[in-house]
């Protein structure tokens, strides 16, 4: 790493493995360093892809319709009911606006659409430019929810308060608020009943997940957020255990959880074959159930004679290839890295926008000698580690795309637009398949060696 020049103030958020990894702990969740134009979305985005999977909500944005545009459907959550959160909805604030305010424009949206739409609840986001202005929020949302009887809650969501992390409590938040005391008594079911955090049914992943939980004997009570409506979120404390598979956007709200209802929460994983066996057994033995134990290890021995021929052709093809990793959450990182190896792969560069210390400390602990560690990572950075470190794939999002591309590096999909289940065991095929595909391409003779891959 010698011969890579940081950006000033760059220097303490990247890592290479080895003996400095254990002396210089890498920096995480500051501030994005001005000037570096980092990958990492704004304080708004990251509340508004908590939230928007929320189906029957009517999602408001307050602000320019440039905001709006940029996350309408920003993820491709699937739904099994109403599709309210499939349209967008705008303030459109205008010049005008912004000199002498938006406040009666937005109330003005709120008298227009609560009586056509009549969701259960309303989610109005502010903006970087409703931050700059002052418009009360608060005060609007609560004069509408008592006009018409139904909860209009603010999402102080301003881009220049923070960072995408803040987006991330700024949303739990708003969700504990609809959170009712529990009302069931737990003693009395027959089978116990599980919150599932972080999932936002990205192609179906939930229903997945949950198909596995229900055949071991387990019940879901509610997904945050993939798949959920208002009534769902409101029961969410008649649950005996919370997982998290996103730790970066959910971990807030178990915390809250426990604190306030005593519901204890554990980090799983459904990303690859190891990391979905391991958390299943995991919920299992948090049962303490001989029968749900059984047949979780049944369920895992099936799942793993149908799909482990298929992964290990793959893995033939892929043996020594090289990957890089620039993802969301740092959970999601860890599980890359052993998904990758069970595929014949290794790491060389990975990176999240909002790991934890913690999360860091994993990947510090699994990565192999002179991989690349990085958070908040931006393109000239991802650029250079990329070509120096011989990567033959990125894992990114939709920001990282055309960057692989020029760099004549296969790229796959691990965020929002993918259409595709790439979790559980049926997902571990799929990111098998989608690796090898991209990775053995004829494309890639056309550009190897030439202008794109070797000029920059």
């Amino acid at each position: 790493m010698e011969d890579v020049v940081l950006l000033k103030g760059r220097e303490q958020f990247v890592r290479q493995k080895g003996e400095r990894h254990q002396t210089l702990p890498i920096s995480c969740g500051a501030e994005s360093v001005a000037g570096c134009v980092s990958q990492r979305a704004c304080v708004y985005c990251g509340a508004r892809v908590v939230l928007n999977p929320v189906a029957d909500a009517l999602h408001l944005v307050h602000g320019p319709i440039g905001c709006a545009s940029y996350t309408w459907d920003i993820r491709g959550s699937l739904n099994s009911g109403k599709s309210l959160y499939r349209e967008g909805f705008s303030t459109d604030l205008r010049e005008k606006d912004i000199i002498f305010g938006g406040e009666t424009k937005l109330a003005a949206a709120l008298d227009e659409l609560i009586p056509k739409y009549q969701p259960p609840v309303v989610f109005v986001y502010s903006t970087c430019v409703v931050g700059i202005i002052g418009d009360d929020l608060d005060a609007v949302c609560k004069a509408a929810a008592e006009k018409y009887g139904v909860p209009v809650l603010p999402v102080q969501s301003s881009g220049f308060v923070g960072t995408k992390s803040i987006g991330y409590q700024t949303a739990c938040d708003v969700l504990f608020k609809l959170i009712e005391p529990p009302t069931t008594k737990l003693l009395l079911r027959r089978r116990p009943v599980i919150n599932y955090l972080g999932d936002f049914n990205l192609a179906g992943e939930a229903w997945i997940v949950r198909s596995y939980l229900q055949k071991i004997g387990i019940d879901v009570n509610v997904v945050f957020t993939g798949d959920s409506r208002y009534e769902e979120i409101r029961r969410a404390a008649n649950a005996e255990l919370n997982i998290i598979q996103c730790a970066g956007s959910m971990f807030y709200l178990a915390q809250k959880l426990e604190e306030a209802y005593h519901i204890p929460f554990m980090q799983v994983s459904f990303l690859g074959v190891e990391d979905t066996s391991d958390s299943l057994r995991k919920i299992a033995r948090f049962t303490n159930d001989p029968g749900i134990i059984r047949r979780t290890e049944e369920v895992i021995a099936a799942e793993l004679r149908r799909v482990m021929p298929e992964i290990t052709g793959y893995r033939t093809a892929l043996s020594g290839k090289k990957a890089a990793v620039y993802v969301g959450g740092g959970f999601k990182a860890i599980s890359l890295i052993r998904q990758f190896r069970e595929i014949g792969m290794e790491v060389v560069m990975v990176g999240t926008q909002t790991g934890r210390r913690e999360d860091y400390e994993i990947i510090g602990d699994i990565a192999n000698d002179g991989t690349i560690i990085l958070d908040d990572a931006n393109p000239a950075e991802l650029e250079r580690f990329m070509l120096t470190q011989g990567a033959d794939l990125l894992v990114g999002g939709v920001k990282e795309r055309p960057l692989a591309y020029k760099l004549g590096i296969a790229f796959v999909d691990h965020n929002h637009d993918r259409k595709h289940p790439l979790a559980g065991f049926e997902g571990a095929v799929n990111f098998a398949h989608e690796v090898y595909t991209t990775i053995c391409s004829p494309v890639w003779n056309a550009v190897k060696g030439g202008v794109v891959r070797g000029d920059l």
